[in-house]
């Protein structure tokens, strides 16, 4: 898998996709990382881990279509055929999702289909203000429909009582760094298949994650 990641922040994600193929966890080669904002962590985290980094800002170009053909542009001359979204925070234009069909992943913070459509902290605050018991992390397929591509993992993470948005955020990204680089593992060894909107995992792994065994 030639893997290009796509970030807007700190790179917390991207930080444990790249931590896992150096640790022989994922069997991928780290072509590009991608940013749509200029001196953001992300950026720091690709040359910790030797990848080439470019940040292509809006303000740079005259509209989001013209900001993402360039985006599309960097994948394809960095040879990526597989990419992550890890803390992206733009809608990719149909034209990319195009041209990696089936090919690119997100990460969510909740269980889809249950709070989408908003970046962090936004899913956490939703869930703590429905009162909710379990939530979690998602990783799915990028379609042109948001956050309603096929499911590939989810990780369950308990509410507890007296969870604030940080505290709840900050154990949800524990399962997010756990079980983001298990999904591009399934990818990169051939072992998914998606049929009828659903994924299957040739794998003895399961595709939910708990903290703990599950009762």
């Amino acid at each position: 898998m030639n893997l290009a990641i796509m970030a807007s922040g700190r790179g917390s994600n991207a930080a444990a996709i790249l931590d896992a193929i150096a640790n022989d966890h994922l069997d991928a080669r780290a072509v590009a990382l991608i940013t749509n904002r200029e001196n953001v962590g992300a950026l720091d985290v690709a040359r910790a881990h030797n990848v080439p980094s470019h940040a292509v800002p809006r303000r740079s170009y005259p509209s989001r279509n013209a900001q993402q053909r360039r985006m599309l542009e960097l994948l394809q001359d960095s040879g990526a055929d597989f990419v992550a979204l890890a803390g992206f925070d733009a809608i990719l234009r149909p034209f990319i999702v195009a041209a990696y069909p089936n090919r690119i992943l997100n990460i969510h913070p909740s269980l889809l289909p249950a709070f989408a459509g908003g970046m962090a902290p936004v899913p956490q605050t939703e869930a703590l203000r429905a009162g909710v018991t379990i939530s979690g992390c998602t990783v799915h397929v990028v379609t042109d429909d948001l956050d309603a591509g096929p499911i590939v993992a989810q990780a369950a993470v308990p509410v507890l009582p007296g969870d604030t948005v940080d505290s709840l955020s900050d154990r949800i990204l524990e399962q997010e760094h756990r079980v983001y680089p298990l999904a591009l593992r399934w990818f990169a060894e051939d072992r998914v298949r998606i049929e009828n909107g659903r994924v299957h995992i040739q794998s003895e792994e399961s595709q939910a994650l708990w903290p703990h065994p599950a009762p």
